[in-house]
């Protein structure tokens, strides 16, 4: 990637109320009003942490984090939040920092909550992008069934014509770039928590947005695409790294990365010990679940929402990897 004539081609937003009032003129989607503090992490390394809880009205579909790097020649996102309203916020917080073109947004997965605000982004100039492996989840019956899901939830921050956006770019290999003198490092994950989980390392700050292959303060969503056995695999690969910061994708960021990563993988290991278990005594899910002591997590966040999805997705993975045996 030639980052100089990439630079050059991009557009320069150099007034920060222009491009703000530029995107908002343009707009079909409720402006979002919901509080949105950010945090300094690193010289350059920003983040907003997203409430830990469920997507409603009630906080406007803002439950996952963000994270921003402000270089002398531009800034690079990650993660695009859950709504284009919610994406213009985080582009008025960059906007108060710097007046520097937002020029790159790297998605960390094809999940609502950290995807659908891409094209408030876009239209503030930036390029998109996602890995490759997202394609699959773009024309899957799950992407219809969360957007519809989606516009029942918080359907006025979306907008009336929200559509599934595409990236500009599919990353296919880990690789590294540099964007006004500061050195990233894009650490393909997946399969993980999604098939297509990315990371984002930020050199000279030692600063990793993980995205979720961890989660800090509330249990993990397991879906249906999902790959346990391997995100236990992805953590060990995130805490190698040795990340001075580590920026989950939901919940606060840590400097203590091996203690505080410990939640999502106990809990992980956890859920794999206790539906194998089931699946081993042919045991049916709901005599199984109902048999299991859940209290070691269940004052965690989300817990009550989540945690029986979780055990089943994780059933029927125990039950693929019984019989691939």
């Amino acid at each position: 990637m030639n980052w100089r004539l990439l630079l050059a081609a991009l557009p320069l937003l150099v007034a920060a109320d222009r491009a703000a009032a530029e995107v908002a003129s343009g707009a079909s989607w409720l402006p979002a009003t919901v509080s949105m503090p950010v945090r300094q992490v690193g010289r350059h390394s920003y983040y907003v942490q997203g409430r830990l809880e469920e997507a409603t009205r009630a906080n406007q579909g803002f439950n996952s984090n963000a994270g921003f790097v402000i270089t002398n020649a531009g800034v690079v996102v990650f993660d695009a939040l859950g709504s284009p309203a919610l994406a213009d916020r985080l582009i008025a917080e960059i906007r108060r920092r710097t007046a520097q073109p937002i020029r790159l947004v790297v998605i960390s997965h094809y999940h609502a909550d950290h995807f659908y605000g891409i094209a408030a982004l876009r239209a503030a100039g930036a390029q998109i992008w996602a890995d490759g492996r997202a394609r699959a989840y773009l024309n899957s019956d799950a992407a219809r069934r969360r957007i519809e899901e989606r516009r029942r939830d918080i359907g006025p921050w979306l907008g009336a014509d929200f559509r599934l956006p595409l990236p500009d770019r599919w990353i296919e290999a880990d690789e590294q770039f540099s964007v006004g003198g500061v050195r990233f490092g894009l650490v393909r994950l997946g399969p993980a928590h999604s098939p297509e989980d990315l990371a984002l390392w930020v050199e000279p700050d030692a600063v990793l947005y993980s995205g979720d292959v961890v989660y800090a303060g509330r249990v993990p969503y397991v879906g249906e695409d999902s790959d346990t056995r391997h995100w236990l695999v992805a953590i060990d690969r995130v805490l190698a790294l040795e990340p001075r910061v580590l920026v989950p994708g939901h919940g606060p960021a840590t400097r203590v990365p091996r203690r505080d990563a410990q939640l999502t993988r106990q809990y992980l290991e956890f859920l794999r010990t206790q539906m194998a278990a089931a699946v081993r005594d042919f045991r049916p899910f709901d005599e199984a679940y109902a048999a299991v002591d859940w209290r070691r997590f269940s004052a965690a966040p989300t817990f009550n929402v989540a945690n029986r999805g979780n055990a089943y997705a994780v059933y029927l993975q125990m039950e693929q990897e019984a019989l691939a045996r």
